[in-house]
């Protein structure tokens, strides 16, 4: 295995008694960390998109209900307190599983304690776990799915999955920094994410700090660059997986598949197993958020529409998974994905499985 060296960036930071965020809105013109120390605000951060990518939220909510334990301290109704924190938490962002996975795991960690005091050692010990395992689950992550892409050609990726949407490393992106780092790849091509750019911004960002060449494009142009040869994966994250492997993610996900169909090119969703949601049978149920109007009616705060245009903004689409080549995840990968398929991971797999 080569020797991992793409990898520098870590967006969250937790050290006494605060959270820091880094300000993904900031990025690239500028390096902002944002601190942290209650619940509602960092659900407000969560909603603001100072974080985004569904893994990066889930992590960041566990240490918002840390935050909420500490600031329960000291009244009689904490348990309370905190559980009305951790539903504010929960209406921060519909979509993306891993909020919600995280914050039942927090919850448990609660009701189990006997004190606001053993709640806050408990809560954030879970959430420092949290967030080891999924930097060390990314580079597992990462290593299987480099291990499908066959040398000599270059991969196109859309929105931003990297150690932004997450602890540390990435999926999609995690995947790419192992296939470079292993000569795998000759070339990465990113999205720049309308509306709000976070390919261009973030995703272009981490890979030119972490020295390997990305050339950044419109979606407009990626029918044109997946019909030249030039492209033997399209590599994306997920926002929630259906049981039956039906992944939302950015919205333009759905018709980068559509694409690399039809263009005989290999689509990879790569993704936590946290991001799976098993009781949701199918795509139809997964929720996806309506953001505001002005996000695509603006740009840069400047409105550039026709007075009197109306926005439609969903931030994610479904990708029926008829289109997915394979799901990968830290646990094993799962080719041609169907619902008996993922049911696997629902248990520990052996590590590097292919089910």
């Amino acid at each position: 295995m080569s020797k991992v060296h793409s990898d520098t960036i870590r967006p969250i930071r937790f050290a006494k008694g605060q959270l820091q965020l880094l300000d993904q809105r900031r990025l690239p013109q500028e390096t902002l960390w944002q601190t942290y120390d209650a619940a509602p605000a960092v659900a407000e951060a969560i909603r603001d998109m100072v974080v985004r990518g569904a893994p990066a939220i889930g992590i960041t909510a566990a240490f918002g209900v840390a935050l909420a334990c500490q600031r329960a301290q000291g009244h009689d109704d904490w348990r309370a307190r905190v559980t009305g924190d951790v539903e504010t938490l929960r209406g921060a962002r519909p979509t993306a599983v891993n909020l919600f996975w995280a914050l039942d795991r927090m919850q448990a960690e609660v009701t189990a304690s006997a004190s606001a005091e053993a709640a806050v050692a408990a809560t954030t010990a879970a959430a420092q776990r949290m967030l080891d395992a999924d930097i060390a689950g990314n580079r597992n992550m990462g290593a299987l799915g480099a291990e499908l892409i066959e040398p000599g050609r270059g991969v196109l990726t859309h929105c931003n999955t990297g150690s932004l949407a997450t602890g540390g490393y990435g999926t999609a992106l995690g995947v790419i920094r192992a296939a470079w780092d292993a000569s795998r790849i000759e070339e990465v091509f990113a999205d720049e994410t309308r509306p709000w750019l976070q390919g261009s911004r973030l995703t272009a960002w981490e890979l030119v700090h972490d020295g390997i060449p990305v050339q950044v494009l419109c979606e407009g142009a990626a029918a044109s660059l997946l019909r030249s040869g030039r492209i033997g994966w399209v590599i994306v994250g997920a926002d929630r997986i259906a049981a039956n492997g039906d992944t939302a993610n950015k919205i333009g996900t759905y018709g980068l598949a559509v694409l690399a169909r039809a263009h005989g090119v290999r689509f990879m969703v790569a993704a936590p197993v946290a991001t799976i949601d098993f009781d949701m049978p199918n795509g139809d149920g997964i929720p996806i958020e309506q953001r505001g109007e002005d996000e695509v009616l603006a740009l840069g705060g400047q409105r550039v529409a026709a007075d009197g245009a109306r926005g439609f903004n969903p931030a994610f689409d479904v990708t029926p998974a008829d289109l997915i080549d394979a799901i990968v995840t830290e646990s094993g990968v799962v080719e041609a994905p169907t619902m008996e398929r993922l049911a696997v991971l629902r248990e520990p797999a052996e590590t590097g499985s292919l089910v």
